[in-house]
């Protein structure tokens, strides 16, 4: 498939873009700092911000799916709800169905499923992040998009260990696990229906 990735230069970004690539897939990459990327076959990079409808439009044509992974570090205005905004307003006029966005266990209706002292973190630490979550998480759903919602636990760096718990069954608690195994399991949503429209967890 040919793919428009958004936040590629991010952890699991990278880690979604490099399997992407090993498993034959096409990626068109959105990065604002393009030197962050290395060249690669079946690549192409775009210079541009996520917040630039013309650079976010650039990206998605003549794609069949767009996986989103921005994130937001605590010093910076958080751009995933805004960011999703644009790429959901050129995902319309450009008529691409297929959206996987990756936001974090304890957004929405996973609250539950996040340990008591994260949660108290969650709020003294990012709440500004997930207060963004929170309304990307809206903006997608009200989008009429064919959708999907990854949310994963707590992330860690290391190699894909292909054991992790998946689904949207309100007893998986927010544990770690390894951006290369969400990476693994958002680009099996490519192919698979079975949480459209749905908000299943990584953990």
């Amino acid at each position: 498939m040919k793919i428009a990735l958004f936040g590629a230069t991010g952890g699991t970004g990278r880690q979604v873009l490099a399997q992407g690539l090993a498993q034959g897939h096409e990626v068109r990459a959105l990065a604002r700092d393009p030197e962050k990327l290395e060249p690669a076959t079946g690549l192409e990079i775009i210079a541009g911000d996520v917040l630039d409808q013309a650079a976010v439009d650039a990206c998605l044509t003549g794609t069949d799916a767009v996986i989103c992974v921005l994130g937001s570090h605590g010093s910076t205005q958080p751009v995933e709800a805004e960011g999703s905004e644009r790429i959901i307003a050129g995902m319309q006029r450009l008529g691409i169905r297929r959206l996987i966005a990756v936001t974090s266990m304890g957004v929405g209706d996973s609250r539950d499923q996040v340990p008591g002292f994260f949660r108290v973190i969650m709020q003294l630490t990012l709440k500004k992040i997930m207060a963004a979550k929170e309304v990307q998480e809206q903006r997608i759903r009200d989008s009429g998009l064919d959708w999907t919602i990854v949310r994963p636990g707590g992330l860690t760096d290391g190699p894909a260990t292909g054991s992790y718990r998946s689904g949207v069954d309100k007893s998986i608690q927010a544990t770690r696990v390894a951006r290369a195994d969400v990476a693994d399991f958002v680009l099996q949503q490519l192919l698979d229906e079975r949480y459209l429209r749905q908000a299943p967890a990584v953990s």
